[in-house]
């Protein structure tokens, strides 16, 4: 294997650690799908595919009672639900034109024919999923791995770019031990030294991936309230605390409905001011990315960072865009306040020309991603 080769490939850290967070998203947007293939299964409509990845099939178990063919693919990442109506083997427009414009029809098991309100209960049922996901991944988390405190811990957050820190080799999820050889345990007290130690070289021992190693950093001086202190340039990493059970319900609820609103507020800062925010974008590759590094710093956090990808991707879906749930369930109003459908090939037009559009975004999305990566924002 040449050395150019064996730049490019990623440490088995790395490789573990994109396995994880593919698994962690197909999770995520197979639970979405569920949403949609519970809702259907209980209003009667018949889901002929319901598939956990992509490609080929590998392995295909076809419901005896239901007729749903249970799929699992070659690409682990997300999964279909594939309803009646909905599938692409007849098309659309002629089945809501059929089942929309002519009440009664035969076909009961199809989507197009059921009431405004079943599609529309059907359609936001994949957000809604990704919420409650959400809400329990909060919930296990608080009671498993605990919530952050007050208190900091001796592991090395994020690390600003170019900082003391940075170029000494230190890595986020480093558990710093001792200073100067006196151990150390308490996140604050450590904080307190580095900032007495303004341009004072410090000696200090870690722990990474269970090996102690030592690494002389010196904190930069920098300016607070008019106090002269060192920094190496490393965000604090809050201790968690494990909470009661009872506790947990409320604890993952005010944490739920922060995280929402502040990813509502960032969606409407992006619409309201895209040039200033689109840099803010990330797609899979930069979700990837923060996971990485999030995973170094203990599952808490992690479960925490899933669970914030789940309310952005029901957020995401309820948006009114085209191809997206929430523009499916644009139609679906439309038609209950006008009384009848939108013409069927007008909202195939939509939907295609949405769709375009979006893979567009995903596309400049990706490119910025990528563009990190590039310029030394790497995911390894």
């Amino acid at each position: 294997m040449s050395l150019t080769l064996a730049l490019a490939l990623p440490s088995l850290d790395g490789i573990e650690k994109i396995v994880v967070f593919l698994l962690m998203l197909s999770i995520l947007v197979v639970l979405h799908e569920g949403g949609h293939f519970l809702l259907a299964r209980v209003n009667g409509v018949r889901v002929n595919d319901f598939a956990v990845g992509f490609g080929p099939t590998l392995l295909k178990w076809t419901s005896p009672r239901s007729g749903t063919n249970y799929r699992l693919n070659l690409l682990p990442i997300g999964g279909y639900c594939a309803m009646q109506g909905e599938d692409g083997k007849t098309s659309e427009a002629e089945q809501q034109r059929q089942f929309r414009e002519k009440p009664g029809a035969p076909g009961g098991d199809n989507f197009q024919a059921k009431t405004t309100l079943q599609r529309l209960a059907i359609v936001v049922a994949g957000p809604v999923a990704n919420f409650v996901l959400a809400y329990v991944i909060l919930l296990v988390a608080a009671i498993t791995f605990g919530i952050a405190s007050a208190t900091f811990s001796t592991v090395i957050g994020p690390l600003q770019d170019g900082s003391p820190g940075a170029k000494a080799g230190l890595q986020i999820g480093d558990k710093i031990v001792s200073v100067n050889g006196v151990g150390i345990t308490d996140g604050n007290k450590l904080v307190e030294k580095i900032q007495a130690s303004a341009g004072i070289p410090l000696r200090i021992g870690f722990v990474r991936h269970g090996n102690l190693q030592t690494v002389v950093v010196t904190p930069r001086a920098e300016q607070l309230k008019g106090k002269t202190i060192g920094r190496i340039g490393f965000i604090r990493v809050p201790q968690f605390e494990r909470v009661g059970i009872l506790a947990a319900f409320p604890i993952a609820w005010f944490e739920f409905a922060d995280q929402a609103m502040g990813q509502l507020q960032g969606f409407a800062e992006l619409v309201t001011a895209p040039a200033q925010h689109a840099s803010s974008l990330s797609g899979v590759i930069g979700m990837e990315r923060a996971a990485s590094a999030t995973q170094d710093l203990g599952w808490g956090p992690y479960l925490s960072l899933a669970a914030a990808i789940s309310i952005a991707l029901g957020i995401l879906n309820l948006l009114p865009f085209p191809a997206l749930d929430g523009g499916r369930a644009v139609f679906i109003l439309a038609e209950m306040l006008r009384g009848r459908p939108v013409d069927p090939e007008k909202e195939a037009l939509v939907h295609v020309t949405g769709f375009a559009v979006l893979m567009v975004l995903m596309v400049f999305v990706a490119y910025h991603d990528v563009e990190n990566i590039i310029n030394g924002k790497g995911v390894f």
